[in-house]
């Protein structure tokens, strides 16, 4: 029982040995992954400000509206708002997945102004906003905390 399953390093036959799936993450790969995860995230949350605006303007009966109603604009006001926002928030986490420098402030800005947005939207659709608002959190957080390794 002399034998092993992967040879000795310096042995005659020695090949190279398997990389270790254990090994410990780069600091690279983990910014990395953060700016891709926060920009897929912009990217779904767009997707669903357009989805929040077509409906607000095609088919205004969806949202039942309280006798307060929505704050500030009436539902066509929130649906332009809503579809404008996900066309720019989808357009910034596409470019925050190319690694644009300039796409991590206007992700941050965006998504904090998408999260005010869907907090006063929220009277019409509730559940559909705290889902909205808890993705710009989450990706205010992977962007912020991503850190300065990412212009090396």
């Amino acid at each position: 029982m002399t034998q092993h399953a992967y040879p000795r390093p310096g042995a005659a036959d020695a090949r190279e040995l398997p990389q270790s799936r254990t090994s410990p993450v780069t600091t690279e790969a983990r910014w990395t992954g953060k700016l891709v995860f926060g920009g897929v995230m912009m990217v779904v949350a767009g997707l669903f400000n357009v989805i929040i605006g077509l409906v607000a303007l095609f088919n205004s009966d969806y949202y039942v509206l309280g006798a307060s109603g929505v704050l500030v604009l009436d539902l066509a006001g929130w649906g332009w708002l809503h579809l404008i926002l996900g066309a720019l928030v989808v357009l910034t986490g596409a470019a925050l997945l190319t690694g644009a420098t300039w796409a991590r402030v206007i992700t941050v800005l965006l998504a904090g102004f998408n999260a005010l947005a869907s907090l006063a939207f929220m009277s019409a659709y509730p559940l559909w906003s705290i889902v909205v608002i808890a993705l710009d959190v989450l990706v205010i957080w992977a962007v912020i905390t991503a850190g300065t390794e990412a212009e090396a």
